[in-house]
């Protein structure tokens, strides 16, 4: 398979038909421990087609791959004597946590940390091992496995926690970045790397609203808006319970929309307006049955031996608007919904019409899109008519 060059790369890159993708959620963090070089290295060499970098900001606004601004679960921070007294409690989202915070650590300080594996029941075996990685270092490298593997290896960035960062105040009170630092520092790196394109093989996402709408105004770079739940009730339906129930920012302006109101019509037309695609929490899009089997064959009736029985139409209707949808997240060592089977989970999911999942598992994510009928719904594929949704085109 001929090599990519960076110029084929920043040129571009997604196909105008697409299969389904398989994105490396966090890397390959049901393998190595999440968001290192090394586990996105793994994800892409088991095959997915995009790996997801979440971003947090340092102290010195640095953009690193971390899935929360706290920092204890995932590194060994805890024992590193000389930062016992960076732990402090915080308002995260209207909730005190107590933990250590990226913003609190410059990046040369990150360096000295090493990732450890969060889910007990993983490997463990690579804690201590490997470094917390910048947005530039993922960014090259799936650059440089692109070019050695001949395929366009794209990457999936999260901004987390917006309002958060924005809202962050140094010792003298003022702002630590401000309003709308993050956005244009990812903007800047991803439109100097990739391009200002609808075709980069980048997509940007958020659970709040309030930053990809500004980021709507920017830029021509794909843009998802996540669609987040507490959990699922004994009778099947979604639990909305803050910090989960809404976008943050809408609680911050007095917004009471939840966010299962974005997946109505009048939401998902509210989202096409600034967006190219959703992602829904997976029991968002499918229908569920209780009949006391034993599905998952752990000895107990539980909400996860609940039949699927087809789409809630979420999937269908966010289509019949333009919009993509990518839903998140499978895992062989946690399938939902009475599979035993992850990949029998992952291809009913791809059968229903899906265009991408997260997985942590992206060996079993291929096989299970192999597995499918599911060819790629060719949604507003990328460069065919144009941008398509934003009301500001």
């Amino acid at each position: 398979m001929p090599a990519l060059a960076d110029a084929d790369l920043k040129r571009h890159h997604q196909p105008r038909t697409q299969a389904p993708l398989v994105i490396g959620h966090r890397g390959a963090s049901g393998y190595l421990p999440e968001h290192t070089l090394e586990g996105y290295a793994k994800a892409i060499e088991l095959g997915a087609d995009f790996i997801e970098p979440d971003l947090v900001l340092t102290k010195d606004g640095k953009m690193i791959a971390r899935h929360e601004p706290m920092i204890g679960a995932t590194t060994d921070v805890a024992s590193h004597p000389e930062f016992a007294d960076r732990k402090s409690k915080r308002l995260l989202d209207g909730v005190e946590v107590e933990d250590w915070f990226a913003s609190d650590f410059t990046l040369a300080e990150i360096k000295t940390l090493r990732a450890v594996q969060p889910r007990a029941n993983r490997p463990q075996e690579f804690n201590g091992l490997y470094q917390i990685p910048t947005l530039d270092e993922v960014i090259a490298l799936a650059k440089s496995q692109s070019r050695l593997s001949g395929r366009t290896i794209g990457i999936y960035p999260e901004i987390k926690h917006s309002t958060y960062h924005a809202d962050l105040r140094n010792a003298n009170g003022r702002r630590q970045f401000g309003r709308h630092y993050f956005e244009n520092r990812l903007l800047a790196k991803l439109h100097a790397e990739y391009g200002n394109s609808e075709c980069a093989p980048v997509f940007i996402q958020s659970f709040e609203v309030g930053n990809l709408q500004y980021l709507s105004q920017k830029t021509d770079i794909n843009l998802v808006q996540l669609i987040d739940a507490d959990d699922v009730n004994a009778d099947g339906s979604i639990s909305l319970v803050p910090p989960y129930k809404q976008p943050y920012d809408f609680v911050k302006a007095g917004d009471t929309r939840t966010f299962a109101d974005l997946l109505t019509a009048d939401g998902l037309d509210f989202v096409a307006s600034y967006a190219d695609a959703i992602g829904p929490w997976k029991p968002y899009l499918v229908k569920t049955v209780a009949d006391n089997i034993d599905r998952n064959v752990d000895g107990a009736i539980t909400i996860n031996d609940r039949r699927v029985d087809g789409s809630t139409g979420v999937l269908e209707l966010a289509h019949a608007k333009g919009l993509k949808v990518h839903t998140w997240t499978f895992r062989n060592d946690a399938s939902g919904y009475g599979f035993a089977d992850p990949q029998a989970e992952m291809t009913y999911y791809y059968d229903l019409g899906l265009d991408g999942l997260f997985t942590d598992f992206a060996d079993t994510g291929v096989a299970a899109r192999d597995a499918s009928t599911n060819t790629g719904s060719n949604i507003e594929a990328c460069g065919r008519h144009g941008r398509h949704n934003r009301q500001y085109r």
